[in-house]
Formats: C-alpha cells, structure tokens, sequence
C-alpha cells in the first residue's frame, strides 16, 4: 500500500467547501469519487485544511492510502482527465507511510485578496472582496503587527467553532500593496495553524480600522476580550486562498514503489 501526497489546486466558487457536506459538491468529494475506478474501490482521501464554501486553494494537500502501481503522471493525468476544469491535480509524490496532509502540517499560508476602489474588474468578482471607501492601509498594517506572535485567537474564530484551545503562532502578518489600477490588496498570514474563520474574521476586523471606524490599537483590546462579538465582520469567503500548506522536510521525502 503506497501513500499518496497530492497537491491540488481549485476555484471553490461553486462548491461546498473541501470537506463533504449532506448536500452539495465538495473538493474531497470530487478527488475520492475520481479516485475511486482507478483504485478499484472506494478511497478516503484526507486535505490539509477544511476550506470553507467558496474558498480557493493555490495548493492545498492532501493524502491517500493506494494500491496501484501507477506512475505519478499517469495519475495526475487521469484524475484531472475526470475532475471538473476548475478542479486541477498540479502533482502527486510517494511520501512515508506516517505522512498526513493534516496531522504532519506544521504551518500554512494563506492570502485575502481586497480591490479598494470605485469600480471593480468583473474578471475579479469570484476572486476578491470589493471595499468602495477608502482605506489606511497603513493603519490596517500597525494593527497587524500586535497579532504576531503566539496568542489566544478566540475572539478571531467562527461563531460556532468548538476548539479546544484558541491558541495559535501567527509567524507574520502584512498587507501588500496592488500594482496597477484597481489591482488586489493582499494580506498574507503565515502561522502555524488556524481557527475556523480566523483568517476572514481578522481581516474584516483590519478593514474595520481601515476605514476609520476603528483606532489601530483596538486590536489590542479585541484579542484580549476572547470575544468574538467584539471584533469586525467576516470577510466575504470569495477573497481567501489558501496558498501553501508546510512540512518538516522529512516528512515529505519520496519513497519507492513497486
């Protein structure tokens, strides 16, 4: 039995998330049923991270048992021979047997993408959130910078996530600006892990500050409240990629197979 990583890009506009859900399409499922005939049965298939609904993935991973003897490209090119167009494997590598795309992470990157401007490109729509009024992309940087570090991120997670600890390592934290009219604004976090709408909540609480509603060091209080009622808006799901998922080198290495 080989173990399988896989590294996946996707639009998630018009799917449930990564995760399967009752109803609708997700990535996980789409991977397992194009698995599935190659295989000969069924396969689970296990991501790096639990994409929200219209979330996008740059290179999400995931992990597979398998007991077949094909190639890596050959996989490669049959599952995205069956996968939608808008759902494409970029490779697949022979790892360790104790690899898992989510238990061996040990950090993960991801970017929110924000058009601040009058009018937005329409080629942009799916893929960034547009905030009209103006916005101190300076001050959203100052405040930033008081969420590096380890902290209890409890006040930044999803309304009904239950986690046992809110604690969590945001290694850097910078908004990056767009080149070119009405390019995206990026915020780029890497961090060792995240909460369940972290990312979103964070930045609708920096936009917050960016459009003078909010005085920069109120972050400060925010975090220490614990309360999520206390800080911003969710940022709309269509603007967050999730950019890269990280290893320790060992846990990657390749391995032969028959």
């Amino acid at each position: 039995m080989r173990n399988l990583k896989i590294t996946l890009q996707y639009d998630g506009s018009n799917y449930v998330g990564w995760q399967r859900q009752a109803s609708g399409t997700s990535i996980q499922g789409l991977l397992e049923e194009a698995f599935a005939p190659i295989a000969g049965t069924r396969v689970t298939v296990h991501g790096a991270g639990r994409t929200d609904a219209g979330v996008h993935a740059l290179a999400q991973v995931a992990s597979v048992a398998f007991a077949g003897t094909h190639d890596s490209a050959v996989l490669v090119r049959a599952l995205n021979t069956v996968l939608p167009r808008d759902v494409r494997v970029l490779s697949i590598e022979d790892v360790p047997p104790d690899f898992h795309a989510r238990f061996s992470a040990v950090g993960k990157i991801y970017e929110y993408r924000i058009v601040n401007a009058p009018v937005m490109s329409p080629f942009l729509v799916r893929y960034a959130w547009h905030v009209t009024y103006p916005v101190d992309v300076a001050a959203m940087k100052t405040a930033a910078t008081h969420l590096a570090g380890a902290h209890d991120f409890a006040a930044f997670q999803g309304a009904r996530a239950h986690v046992r600890s809110g604690l969590r390592t945001i290694h850097s934290i910078d908004w990056q600006n767009g080149h070119g009219r009405a390019a995206p604004l990026v915020c780029q976090i890497h961090g060792d892990g995240f909460l369940r709408h972290m990312v979103r909540n964070i930045v609708g609480t920096l936009v917050e500050i960016g459009v003078g509603r909010w005085r920069s060091d109120k972050i400060v209080e925010i975090l220490a409240s614990r309360d999520r009622s206390r800080a911003g808006p969710t940022a709309p799901a269509h603007g967050l990629f999730l950019v890269q998922v990280e290893y320790p080198p060992e846990s990657t290495l390749l391995v032969g197979h028959p």
